[in-house]
């Protein structure tokens, strides 16, 4: 007998090449069985309807809360966007990741992982009232010991953040991620580098990023969109991806051009991650969570198994924890149930384009190791 078992779900689980109504059962916290009609349960859920998917994986968020004034709560926010695992990227450094693991990390009822910042003190200077860029001072850049708590605590910080841009590296430009790929060879980790306005280039930044590494905000829009004026697709992205480079939404409040991801989706550039960069800025709009991210997708026409293999077997793979991204027998008991609503809905990007849709993701239930954490 299982513990818990949902019933009669679509299961949408591309790391498993599964597409089809089946039940999943779950025992001792784990997957134990994906098929048609199990066995019988302690507890069960009908989810006829509704898309079943291992758990999803916001990439891109900012959930020290409390420790650093860009966060947001990650379990409060969960009950509305279906998140399981949370990506911090970059919200504490070196310096004060202690904090972060203590007071928010190992309270926290949905996982949270970590790409450490290679700033002393991570992203200490964000909110509506002041906007300091950390990389802006070189002083700040710790390698040594980023890569000395990275290589302290493998289980939690699965690479290293930094930010360039002229917001945020100001005159400094793009040596911050020097700083960061040195900090990843010392770990062993891959780097995920922000961009905002240049310099530096966008294609500057892709021809040093190596295999693994992610470039996020990757559709975002002039300057430094991936795009040219007239539609055509950056050969430097190309090039970039042959060459194992990751590219991840990351929409946030200024990182989403509906005309940049229309241009890249027909183009045959799909984005590898789909995350939401959630903060205090964007909480409320325009980004909100990641369920809202996915819906601008589906309404741009990305296929619905695509977008639900950027939020769970791709970022899983790059978090190194390939048991978060699928549910085969034995991973994680981790799992996002939601429908798809059919109505009128207005979308909006990044720089006020709206975008009309018939449909959008809701969320239905919450699995967590293997037992019912949340249901609307």
């Amino acid at each position: 007998m299982f513990d818990f078992v949902l019933r009669g779900g679509r299961v949408i689980d591309p790391a498993s090449g599964i597409d089809a109504v089946l039940d999943v059962g779950f025992l001792g916290g784990k997957v134990a069985a994906v098929g048609p009609e199990i066995g019988s349960a302690t507890q069960e859920r009908n989810v006829a309807g509704c898309i079943v998917m291992p758990g999803m994986i916001d990439f891109h968020t900012h959930v020290y809360w409390g420790g650093t004034s860009i966060s947001v709560d990650a379990d409060q926010l969960a009950r509305r966007c279906g998140t399981t695992t949370w990506l911090d990227v970059g919200s504490a450094g070196p310096g004060n990741f202690a904090g972060f693991h203590k007071h928010v990390i190992e309270p926290s009822e949905t996982r949270i992982l970590a790409y450490l910042h290679v700033s002393h003190a991570g992203i200490f200077a964000f909110s509506p009232q002041i906007m300091v860029g950390e990389s802006q001072d070189l002083r700040l850049m710790d390698t040594h010991t980023c890569a000395a708590v990275a290589r302290e605590h493998p289980d939690v910080i699965r690479g290293i953040k930094v930010r360039v841009g002229a917001n945020t590296s100001g005159v400094n430009g793009i040596a911050p991620l020097y700083h960061a790929l040195e900090a990843a060879d010392r770990a062993g980790l891959p780097v995920m580098c922000h961009i905002d306005r240049p310099p530096p280039r966008y294609v500057d930044v892709l021809d040093i990023l190596r295999p693994g590494d992610t470039l996020t905000h990757c559709f975002k829009p002039f300057p430094n969109a991936p795009v040219t004026a007239d539609g055509r697709i950056k050969e430097a992205c190309w090039q970039a991806r042959e060459r194992g480079v990751m590219f991840d939404i990351g929409h946030g409040k200024g990182s989403l051009d509906f005309a940049v991801a229309r241009a890249m989706l027909e183009g045959g550039f799909p984005p590898d991650v789909i995350s939401s960069d959630v903060h205090v800025l964007c909480i409320d709009g325009p980004a909100f969570d990641n369920m809202e991210t996915m819906s601008k997708f589906l309404v741009l026409g990305m296929e619905l198994g695509e977008i639900v293999r950027a939020v769970t077997q791709t970022p899983a793979r790059l978090l190194g924890r390939p048991d978060l991204g699928d549910l085969s027998v034995g991973s994680t008991g981790d799992v996002t149930v939601m429908r798809i609503e059919e109505g009128d809905f207005t979308f909006t990007d990044t720089v006020g384009q709206t975008m009309d849709g018939r449909r959008r993701f809701a969320l239905d239930s919450m699995i967590m190791a293997g037992a019912l954490w949340h249901s609307v």
